[in-house]
């Protein structure tokens, strides 16, 4: 019995966490859609161009991807391999873990399984949410995730922000005030509007939910097939059933 309330307390660990995490910066829905292979592409290339100097996909395979998201070989190694890799090796970049530590004080993560592990309303937002702090080291700081160790490196795309806030008084005298970040205002656009660079976004996230999962689309399709052949198997076996047992009352 004692084991049986131990694991239930485990399993309800995750789900208080994120009731209590509930009162940070809400998180805005990501439109995943694993079918749209454009939109992989695109990811891919975002990826590779502005993430992949720092964080690996040591899970997942070139080739592997050029199957799943409608690219050849060819494409693979003429517009996503900057690194001198062959198709057939995992995503690895070329910056040695003791440099990376030396410079950012800590390794940057393998980002293979993120999607999964963070959610992709919370990269999704996450992306979206850098904004011009002069107190933190890299000049930048973000709603989601406050005092992150990771510069904005797609600044180019959508420019510099900077935070809105609302001032909330105190209800006693003598107490400070409060201010609560509810948005942001662009103060030098990048090279892609708002829109375009949410799109962008959108892109790069659905690329991660599928390098989190490469096997999801495969594993829907198949799954509808079981469901259907259990609900046939049923009918069958509910026949046969009635066929054995009619002779008896």
């Amino acid at each position: 019995m004692k084991k049986i309330i131990v694991a239930i307390a485990l399993l309800a660990l995750p789900a208080l966490s994120l009731a209590a995490g509930g009162e940070g910066y809400p998180l805005e829905k990501a439109p995943i859609d694993l079918h749209n292979k454009a939109s992989l592409q695109k990811g891919a290339k975002l990826y590779v161009n502005y993430c992949m100097g720092c964080h690996s996909l040591e899970h997942q395979r070139y080739n592997r991807l050029a199957r799943d998201i409608g690219l050849t070989d060819e494409q693979v190694k003429q517009n996503l391999i900057f690194t001198g890799a062959k198709v057939g090796e995992l995503m690895k970049n070329a910056m040695p873990k003791t440099d990376a530590k030396q410079w950012f004080g800590v390794v940057p993560p393998d980002l293979t399984l993120i999607a999964r592990s963070r959610g992709t309303d919370y990269l999704f937002t996450y992306l979206q949410t850098f904004y011009l702090d002069p107190t933190r080291p890299f000049g930048v700081n973000n709603a989601v995730f406050p005092n992150a160790g990771m510069p904005h490196v797609l600044w180019e795309l959508q420019g510099w922000q900077k935070p809105v806030y609302e001032v909330h008084k105190a209800k006693e005298k003598g107490a400070p005030e409060t201010k609560a970040l509810t948005g942001f205002e662009l103060v030098q656009p990048g090279s892609m509007s708002p829109p375009e660079f949410r799109e962008a976004m959108a892109d790069l996230v659905n690329f991660l939910s599928y390098v989190g999962e490469p096997a999801q689309l495969d594993r829907q399709r198949i799954g509808i097939w079981v469901v259907l052949f259990l609900a046939l198997a049923s009918f069958i076996f509910y026949l046969l059933k009635k066929e054995y047992w009619k002779d008896i009352h």
